[in-house]
C-alpha cells in the first residue's frame, strides 16, 4: 500500500528568488499572448492589401519588440545565473553575441517604428469639406479613439463623435479616421511608447555594461554606483509610463511594465548574487 508523505516542506530551505523569477517569467509569457492578439486585432483595422512589408511589421512592432525582450532575458538569465563561467566557450560566446545582435536589430526596427509613427502623426491635417463622422461612414473605414477600434457606418457615427474636424491616420492607406480629441491622444500614446522604447535601450545598456564589469571582476566603486543610480532613474521614468497608461484606462499596458520591470528585477537580483561571489564583504543589494 503506498503511503503518501505528510512532512510540510521547510519554508527556509525554498529558494524564494528563483521561485519569484519563475512565477514573473511565466507572467511575462501569458502577457506576451495577449499582445499577440491585440497587435492582429488593430491589424484588421490598420492593414489592407496594399500595405508593404514595413507596415506589417510596424503593425506588430509590439510582438516583436516582447520577442526580442524574451530572448535577451534568456540570455541574461543564463550568463547571470544558469551558467558558470566555464560553460563560456568560444563558440557559445560567440553565437550568444550573434543571437544578442539580431535581438538589438529588432528593438531598433521597434524604435524606428515608433519614430515613423510620431513623424506620421504630427503630418496629419484636418479632412477638408467634411465637418460630421457620418459623411465618411461609407468609406470603408474604422473610427477610432484611446486605442479602441470601431468599424464605421451609418448606424454608428453619430454616436461616436461630436466633433466638426477629422483626421485620416495609419497611413500609407488611411483606413482609419479620429477627431481631434482621438488625435491629441494618439500622439500622447506614440510618444510613451517612443520613450519607453528609448528608456528600455538605456536599462539594456546598463545592464549589459554591469555584466561586462563583473565579468572582469568589478563589482564596487564610482562605475558601478553610477550604472546603479542610472538604473534606478530609468526605472522611475518606466513608472511613470505606467501611471499614464493606467490614466487612459490601458490597465494591460500597465501590468506589462510592472511585469517587465519585475523580470529585470529577477536579472538584477542575479547580479547581486554574484557581486557577492566576487565581493563576499558587499552587503546584498548595497550601492559602493
Amino acid at each position: 500500500m503506498m503511503k503518501w508523505s505528510t512532512t510540510i516542506p521547510d519554508l527556509a530551505q525554498i529558494n524564494w528568488r528563483q521561485l519569484i523569477k519563475l512565477v514573473v517569467y511565466v507572467l511575462l509569457l501569458i502577457n506576451f499572448g495577449f499582445y499577440i492578439r491585440d497587435d492582429w486585432s488593430i491589424a484588421q483595422h490598420t492593414l489592407g492589401a496594399g500595405s508593404a512589408v514595413l507596415d506589417w511589421t510596424s503593425a506588430f512592432a509590439t510582438t516583436i519588440d516582447e520577442s526580442a525582450w524574451f530572448i535577451l532575458l534568456l540570455l541574461f538569465e543564463l550568463e547571470t545565473y544558469v551558467l558558470s563561467d566555464d560553460a563560456f566557450t568560444r563558440g557559445k560566446l560567440i553565437l550568444m553575441y550573434g543571437i544578442r545582435f539580431i535581438c538589438y536589430a529588432f528593438l531598433v526596427h521597434t524604435l524606428f517604428a515608433y519614430v515613423k509613427s510620431t513623424y506620421d502623426l504630427s503630418q496629419v491635417t484636418a479632412i477638408k469639406g467634411v465637418s460630421d463622422l457620418c459623411e465618411l461612414s461609407d468609406n470603408n473605414l474604422s473610427f477610432t479613439s484611446n486605442l479602441e477600434y470601431t468599424q464605421l457606418d451609418g448606424k454608428n457615427c453619430s454616436d461616436l463623435s461630436h466633433e466638426s474636424n477629422f483626421f485620416l491616420i495609419e497611413p500609407p492607406e488611411f483606413l482609419v479616421v479620429t477627431d481631434g480629441e482621438g488625435l491629441v491622444i494618439e500622439k500622447q500614446l506614440v510618444w510613451v511608447d517612443l520613450l519607453e522604447a528609448i528608456v528600455w535601450l538605456f536599462i539594456l545598456f546598463s545592464i549589459e555594461l554591469n555584466v561586462r564589469l563583473q565579468d572582469r571582476g568589478i563589482a564596487t566603486g564610482t562605475i558601478v554606483s553610477g550604472l546603479t543610480y542610472t538604473k534606478i532613474l530609468l526605472y522611475g521614468l518606466l513608472w511613470a509610463a505606467a501611471a499614464y497608461w493606467i490614466y487612459r484606462g490601458h490597465w494591460m499596458f500597465a501590468w506589462d511594465e510592472f511585469v517587465w520591470i519585475a523580470g529585470f528585477t529577477a536579472i538584477e537580483m542575479n547580479m547581486v548574487e554574484w557581486r557577492e561571489e566576487i565581493n563576499p564583504t558587499d552587503i546584498a543589494g548595497g550601492i559602493k
